[in-house]
């Protein structure tokens, strides 16, 4: 019998029986039940030792065949610009990324998901986009797990829906040790720099903690850019998402009126971010040490968080909807990736970045400034701790 996520969990599974697939073409309900899988959830012994998921699932409380809530590849393409743009980016829209991606990208996760081939096969296949050129990889031997697994069926699908002509890896760590996501992560960075470099995904973390920056040595691969979720849980900060060699990327959420037209995106509410406790600012913040002081602020970036359709066999049973910075870490890796990738190290990337911010007609024409929304930490005008220099406005190359 397939592990639960608890009794929430098996309801919604129910819950999913009446439509095998979802219908493109309407607009997300506004109301429903969030349920968080204990894999997401950090206990106070875990702080330090252990990592957690960065994802919840949605479940509308309107439920009938044919009726979804969620994002999905050609929304988020036609709002970041990655494809023509068609009349409001309505979901429903068919215009996706076809064509890009190159070299390799790694997702590094805890535990087995065993229908993590089929799951994106069936998201591919589901949404008009190429074979995915896809491989697990174990290190060592994990055991089955359905809220990491559902934590997988994202990142996997995300990634490649970005840059489907890219190898897509999932990387399985033994568990979520730091020690085991760790050594995960050092057979990631050889597998990307086999394939001549590439992106690694993170949707883990745990919180800041002392001795953290001990664990940097592990994100600093020649050739490879490293992401990571900044969390969800407002002011808080997690690892590896405060790491200086890693791109720690914020939520956000895309605003529809009521015929499903993108009107705005603005701050998800529960994005993490904020001032490391341990991490030092690294030289590229120092454009905004007025705000972070001498500390690693988070995040540098942000993309969407809310409301993405995934397919998850063993995490929810089939067709759900997700919201987390787990969504945003693997789509802004897809989006890199297929734009060429970036320079040769994270630091490096973050450096860039930070340097377009300085230019105010380099920073308007590859990124959006999103100044409303956020909760916990608020998006105002400039970087804050809720969407960093803010999201990606298209394809960006070297």
């Amino acid at each position: 019998m397939k592990r639960s996520i608890g009794l929430l969990a098996v309801a919604f599974a129910v819950l999913l029986l009446g439509f095998a697939t979802p219908a493109r073409g309407q607009s997300a309900p506004v109301k429903g039940t969030f349920i968080v899988p204990e894999s997401s959830i950090e206990h106070p012994e875990d702080i330090g030792v252990r990592a957690h998921t960065n994802i919840m699932l949605f479940v509308p409380d309107v439920v009938e065949p044919g009726y979804y809530s969620g994002e999905n590849p050609s929304t988020i393409a036609c709002v970041y610009k990655l494809v023509t743009q068609t009349k409001g980016c309505q979901q429903g829209n068919s215009n996706f990324p076809s064509g890009v991606g190159a070299k390799a990208i790694a997702l590094v996760d805890a535990y087995n998901n065993p229908d993590a081939s089929s799951d994106i096969n069936t998201f591919a296949s589901y949404f008009g986009l190429p074979t995915p050129n896809f491989s697990v990889v174990k290190v060592g031997s994990p055991p089955n797990d359905s809220g990491w697994a559902l934590e997988e069926s994202l990142d996997i699908e995300y990634a490649f829906a970005m840059a489907p002509d890219a190898q897509i890896y999932l990387v399985e760590a033994n568990s979520n040790s730091f020690s085991d996501l760790l050594a995960a992560e050092d057979k990631a960075t050889k597998l990307l720099q086999a394939a001549g470099g590439g992106e690694a995904s993170n949707s883990w973390g745990g919180s800041d903690s002392s001795g953290e920056s001990s664990y940097d040595s592990h994100f600093k691969g020649t050739g490879v850019v490293y992401f990571a979720a900044s969390g969800d849980s407002g002011h808080q900060v997690i690892y590896p998402s405060a790491s200086p060699f890693v791109v720690s990327s914020g939520g956000t959420v895309f605003n529809r009126d009521t015929n499903g037209n993108f009107v705005s995106e603005t701050g998800w509410a529960e994005g993490g971010g904020g001032t490391s406790c341990c991490e030092n600012r690294p030289s590229y913040q120092n454009i905004i040490k007025k705000i972070v002081g001498s500390k690693r602020g988070t995040p540098d970036i942000a993309a969407l968080a809310a409301d993405a359709l995934i397919y998850s066999e063993y995490g929810c049973s089939g067709w759900c909807t997700v919201y987390g910075t787990s969504i945003a870490s693997p789509t802004l890796a897809g989006i890199i990736n297929a734009a060429g990738g970036f320079k040769t190290s994270t630091k490096a990337e973050n450096t860039e970045m930070y340097n377009e911010y300085g230019n105010k007609t380099k920073y308007k024409a590859d990124f959006t400034d999103i100044v409303n929304g956020g909760s916990g930490n608020d998006c105002t005008k400039g970087w804050d701790f809720c969407s960093g220099i803010g999201s990606v406005k298209t394809y960006k190359g070297k």
